[in-house]
């Protein structure tokens, strides 16, 4: 088989993957905390007839650059981007924006934790507070039931007005986890992420304090995506793709006209 062939597939298989990472980012233009997706592709092993700077068999000269022959390209692994989205005003009291780094920590019903930028924040039956999945926050806050106002300051104190008094109580302390390297989490879904020994280990502290980013109450973050930039690369991915299979093409029909011609 033409080396071509095969050379060409890998690049269409490439190209079909980065397509589908452009496909979810895009999907999730208006997620909230959603952090865009990017591809990393590497080139495959070479195929060495003469190794750079050996003795060429015609004459005494050296080989400046030798005979590599490239086998394609192969997906070596995708990044999230965690740079942040713009944040959206929503006057929801138990919405919150997380303004710079950190993630929210949230308690899954098999006890493990689990990271969320998704700060769509609702009380359940009992009071606590948790995401919009149900899981509740950690550390965990509840409402009393006579509360009549709930504030959420930018250190992540959370207090409730109650009937008659006109000081607030506080009643909780959100806070925040961060990562060395948040790009190695496990992408869950439901906007939830998990540690892994990629991202490092996490480290919890109150909201504006160290590196981590400040809260705003009564509004989300939006995605990161950004439409054009992802409308530009899928124009971009499809053409190569195009000229993969036109590649694919060209071998399959040179190997037909070598088969006629030794016949």
């Amino acid at each position: 088989m033409n080396p071509a062939m095969w050379i060409s597939k890998t690049g269409i298989q490439a190209q079909d993957a980065k397509l589908q990472a452009i496909a979810n980012n895009l999907a999730n233009a208006n997620t909230v905390g959603f952090k865009r997706d990017r591809v990393a592709f590497e080139d495959l092993f070479y195929s060495i007839d003469q190794q750079p700077g050996t003795q060429r068999a015609d004459n005494n000269t050296l080989s400046p650059s030798g005979v590599q022959l490239g086998n394609g390209t192969h997906l070596v692994g995708t990044h999230k981007i965690f740079t942040n989205g713009n944040i959206q005003n929503t006057s929801n009291a138990l919405d919150v924006a997380i303004n710079g780094n950190g993630f929210l920590q949230v308690r899954r019903p098999n006890g493990e934790a689990a990271y969320t930028r998704a700060g769509q924040l609702q009380l359940d039956a009992n009071g606590t507070i948790v995401n919009s999945s149900g899981l509740p926050l950690v550390p965990q806050i509840t409402v009393p039931v006579t509360a009549t106002a709930i504030t959420i300051a930018e250190n992540g104190v959370v207090s409730a007005t109650m009937p008659n008094t006109a000081t607030p109580a506080v009643i909780g302390q959100l806070t925040l986890t961060g990562f060395i390297n948040p790009a190695g989490l496990q992408a869950l879904g439901e906007n939830l992420f998990a540690e892994t020994a990629a991202s490092g280990a996490p480290t919890e502290g109150n909201p504006g304090t160290d590196q981590f980013g400040k809260l705003r109450q009564g509004a989300l973050e939006g995605s990161n995506v950004q439409v054009v930039e992802e409308m530009v690369d899928m124009i971009a991915a499809q053409r190569t793709y195009e000229m993969n299979t036109k590649v694919l093409t060209a071998a399959e029909n040179m190997l037909q006209y070598l088969a006629q011609a030794a016949r």
